[in-house]
């Protein structure tokens, strides 16, 4: 009963608060869901391109409110509380020509799903940035893994080449925050965009089709959004298809198992040619005795990018391919590689102590990932884990902390569940478990010391939300835990 009055003291809000911004009848406007980053930005860029706009947020406090009050003292009307349920096609004022949806809301929320059948249009933010910015040429960025170092590479080389190609989407500024920026008067559109692009911005943006697409790894992720890792597959390789340029990691298994669904697509491996070819592919680009090679020969020197790991030379070779697909020579970007400072939070250099190196891997929020941490890595370790669980399988990920790691130090939500996988998957190296990387840091410095480790390496295999906003937040903290060691 209480959380029913809730509900409708919410809607007579709503109604209240939007009466005055949707009087005109038939005034057409767009609804917005959620007041993240995201949110923010397809609402603003969406008012700035002449279209009226509401913006609904379930939850409230103060946090909320000050961004609420930014937007209406900028002329957008916001109501906070608002549950998202299939009632609200009911209670709204008027129906919206489209809604504008946030990457945490599922894709098929039933409230998304009776709006779509009484013939509202669906979108995300990417969208809107999409729309917002033709007709420059994007360069999409996806995959499990990779995907956030990738864009990183690419942005840096295409800087680096005198080229303004800003990066955007599921990394630093969304992308509408970015093409609003360079739609105010004295801006102009930038020449290239580079866009990370996670499953939840893909699948809400189905007219999306960049110039150049970029797949890195498949693993399972998102299941629990997404269901089945053939739906997950399928809205990665939605973007793929629709991209004019394809470039693939023919190193990874799942998508070198489909290369013959691919009728064009440009495959890169860290291998030589001919172990690619002996897989079944014909590499357009790959590495020999430490040389990146091309059909025409030699292109660069591949350690010219100074991080550690085969993944990483698979993140070198696909920027090489966008840099030759935009005219780039082989010494041009070897130069900018040199150059290239790294990415926070993957597999992050932090400081030398005492004869160990510290590693900043918070990205790794997934078992593949944290194992492709532990494979780049020269042991014996300690290794920090922990945080909110995820599905998957946890098998390689074990054998490669029985391969590389003295210690494991469990922290977060996780503890109780890491433990018992460890116990069950043979591991045989020393366990301890603390509440967090405030206790986790030092006693990962003793362990090191004691067991003559090279490096700690934080690589939690899990997400931050139990005890941090993000992955950011919780890398920031681990980096400042270190480097007052």
């Amino acid at each position: 009963m209480l959380a029913a009055q809730n509900s409708d003291r919410a809607l007579t809000e709503l109604q209240r608060m939007t009466a005055v911004p949707l009087a005109v009848p038939g005034q057409p406007y767009t609804l917005v869901l959620g007041l993240g980053r995201s949110g923010l930005g397809a609402a603003r860029l969406l008012q700035a391109r002449g279209t009226a706009v509401l913006v609904l947020e379930s939850g409230s406090g103060e946090a909320l409110e000050a961004r609420a009050e930014a937007l209406r003292a900028e002329g957008i009307a916001v109501t906070l509380g608002i549950p998202l349920s299939p009632a609200l096609v009911e209670e709204l004022p008027a129906l919206p020509e489209r809604v504008i949806v946030s990457p945490g809301i599922r894709w098929d929320h039933p409230a998304l799903e009776a709006l779509r059948s009484a013939g509202v249009t669906s979108d995300g933010e990417i969208t809107t940035a999409w729309d917002a910015t033709r007709p420059v040429p994007w360069i999409g960025i996806t995959g499990t893994n990779g995907k956030t170092t990738v864009t990183h590479l690419v942005a840096h080389l295409l800087k680096q080449a005198g080229l303004d190609a800003p990066m955007c989407g599921n990394v630093g500024h969304s992308a509408a925050e970015l093409a609003l920026e360079r739609l105010r008067p004295g801006q102009r559109l930038p020449e290239w965009l580079v866009v990370e692009l996670s499953s939840y911005q893909i699948e809400a943006a189905p007219t999306l089709a960049p110039r150049i697409g970029l797949w890195t790894t498949l693993t399972p992720d998102h299941l629990e959004r997404h269901g089945t890792l053939d739906n997950y597959r399928a809205i990665k390789r939605s973007l793929l298809a629709r991209s004019a340029v394809r470039i693939l990691n023919g190193d990874d298994p799942d998508l070198r198992s489909r290369a013959a669904s691919w009728d064009q697509a440009r495959w890169i491996s860290a291998g030589s040619r001919e172990a690619a070819r002996a897989a079944g592919l014909e590499p357009h680009l790959w590495i020999e005795a430490d040389q990146v090679m091309g059909a025409d020969g030699r292109l660069l020197d591949a350690r010219a990018l100074a991080m550690p790991g085969a993944h990483n030379r698979q993140n070198l070779l696909m920027a090489v391919a966008v840099g030759l697909e935009l005219g780039l020579g082989g010494p041009q970007m070897e130069q900018a590689f040199r150059s290239f400072p790294g990415v926070p939070h993957r597999l992050e250099r932090i400081r030398e102590l005492a004869g160990v190196t510290w590693f900043n891997d918070s990205k790794a929020t997934n078992y593949d990932a944290a194992e492709v941490a532990l494979h780049a890595l020269e042991g014996p370790l300690v290794v920090l884990a922990g945080g909110e669980s995820k599905r998957g399988d946890a098998g390689g990920w074990i054998a490669q902390l029985q391969r590389q790691a003295r210690a494991v130090v469990l922290f977060g939500a996780a503890c109780n569940e890491f433990r018992n996988l460890l116990q069950q998957g043979g591991y045989d190296g020393e366990v301890r478990e603390v509440d967090g990387l405030a206790g986790a840091v030092p006693l990962a410095q003793q362990l090191a010391a004691q067991h003559h480790c090279r490096a700690v390496l934080l690589s939690p295999a899990c997400a931050s939300f139990d005890q941090y906003s993000d992955f950011e937040a919780r890398g920031d903290h681990f980096r400042q835990l270190v480097q007052a060691l």
